[in-house]
């Protein structure tokens, strides 16, 4: 599989794109890689590069993008911090990411047992790292079951999972509320943003349309 070029890029749709992850995925949960040289992807992409999707993730090392949806070199633009939250840095990365380098795709990607959602729930204080679970305690609150405070705490997963759900869903709100060219781009049908869940337990990934 070749690196994509200007002119492959061109012919991608949002839901082209979407259709490459999703295959690309499954791919991944079979244990099967498209045919790829990533050496000879790395001298196809010296002189620029054309991906068709941006993927904010966690920084959790077992969710790679470029893995979990066999993706090569000048595929995607991989944007990771802990909790896959946004601040007007990421923001300006995607704007960046479509609107000048041409991606036809956002997705949210966050996962069962995130860390960063834990400590979100347990309210841990630590250096910097409060501030930034700060950003994820919306999320927290905005899940309402179970009311029980002994059950709304990191020792309960099928909680922290439904913030994780939660903390996706926010972060679209965000991106379209406080991003004005990627809401003109997805109203008017350049793009799509979506949200999506990976298992750290079988490898598949949810999306949410």
């Amino acid at each position: 599989m070749k690196a994509h070029t200007r002119e492959t890029q061109a012919t991608m749709t949002p839901e082209k794109s979407l259709h490459y992850l999703k295959e690309g995925n499954i791919r991944f949960q079979n244990n099967l890689k498209a045919n790829r040289n990533l050496l000879e992807q790395v001298n196809d992409t010296s002189d620029g590069q054309f991906p068709f999707a941006t993927i904010l993730s966690c920084i959790d090392s077992r969710v790679s993008a470029e893995l979990v949806f066999d993706q090569g070199l000048g595929d995607i633009f991989s944007v990771r911090i802990a909790g896959n939250f946004v601040n007007q840095d990421i923001l300006g990365s995607m704007e960046f990411a479509c609107k000048l380098a041409g991606t036809k795709l956002i997705v949210v990607l966050g996962h069962t047992s995130c860390g960063a959602v834990k400590g979100a729930c347990d309210d841990a204080k630590l250096g910097n790292l409060t501030g930034m679970l700060a950003k994820i305690k919306p999320a927290v609150k905005a899940v309402t079951e179970p009311q029980d405070k002994n059950l709304r705490n990191s020792s309960n997963l099928d909680f922290v999972d439904h913030v994780s759900e939660k903390n996706v869903q926010l972060t679209i709100e965000r991106i379209i509320e406080e991003s004005d060219v990627l809401a003109d781009m997805q109203n008017n049908g350049e793009i799509m943003i979506v949200g999506a869940m990976y298992d750290i337990n079988t490898g598949a990934v949810t999306f949410y349309e």
